[in-house]
């Protein structure tokens, strides 16, 4: 199954997006993790536009998408919501699915919440909660925040090995897409991850942006939680907490793999499948 690719002006920025299933009503947004872009959800789109039509959006400072001039006031999830809310407007998308990874499920929490409620029907959030570990916040930024440059775009890749193990298991063919669709090329002729470093400002002028417990509290929707089994951010008294209060999610451990499940492989397709066709 292949996809498209777009551009829409939303916010006052162009976001890149792709599109799988166009032909399908039943829409799929598919919302990438902090310093991913759009790609890495290739594998589970392809397997759900089998039925639904995926939308995975690179957001504002990733991937294709334009990069912040106002990082401060616009690398955050209120900003990241409204983006979100512009382009499924744009798109006549009136209900649909909210599938998100790390950063992609807080979006999709904070905005199923407020601007969406109601539009969006199930929400799958993987390996994300309403509040982070204070440890794996500050692994991520050791990296993100400050990206290494490498000569080749095979020496990148085999960073992305290293820093993304925790993502479980990946063919070579899916590390070796991993690295051509998160490359950009310095001026120097040195290659480095495709994301804007100030995206990072998010943890530093909004520290409490991912502190979302009343928002979870108010949902009224069914919520499927994927956690990785050794993941570092979702610790398992979040996950617990997440079964027994607010919509009371589903949680679903993911064996083989920290932070965040990569949605690459036939048991973590079903996983969501099930859910999202309400078995």
């Amino acid at each position: 199954m292949s996809f498209s690719s777009h551009y829409l002006r939303c916010e006052g920025r162009e976001l890149h997006y792709t599109e799988w299933g166009a032909e399908h009503d039943e829409v799929v947004i598919a919302w990438h993790g902090l310093a991913r872009t759009c790609r890495d959800m290739d594998d589970i789109a392809a397997q759900l536009s089998q039925r639904y039509r995926v939308i995975c959006p690179d957001t504002i400072g990733r991937g294709l998408s334009q990069w912040s001039p106002r990082p401060d006031e616009e690398y955050q999830l209120s900003f990241y919501g409204r983006l979100a809310v512009s382009l499924v407007d744009q798109l006549g998308i009136s209900q649909c699915h909210w599938l998100g990874t790390s950063m992609g499920g807080a979006i999709g929490l904070h905005v199923a919440a407020g601007a969406l409620r109601g539009r969006i029907r199930r929400l799958v959030m993987n390996d994300i909660g309403p509040e982070l570990a204070a440890p794996a916040v500050a692994r991520i930024r050791s990296y993100a925040g400050n990206p290494d440059a490498f000569d080749t775009v095979t020496e990148l890749e085999a960073y992305f090995r290293t820093v993304y193990k925790p993502y479980g298991w990946l063919s070579d063919a899916q590390w070796r897409r991993l690295a051509e669709t998160s490359v950009r090329r310095l001026p120097d002729g040195r290659v480095t991850p495709h994301y804007d470093p100030a995206m990072v400002r998010q943890f530093i002028v909004h520290p409490n942006d991912y502190d979302q417990w009343p928002a979870w509290d108010s949902l009224e929707l069914p919520v499927l939680v994927l956690r990785g089994v050794d993941s570092d951010l979702l610790l398992p008294e979040a996950a617990d907490a997440m079964r027994s209060r607010g919509p009371r999610a589903v949680v679903a451990t993911i064996d083989g793999c920290g932070h965040a499940p990569a949605l690459n492989t036939p048991e973590q397709f079903a996983l969501v499948e099930r859910f999202l066709a309400g078995e």
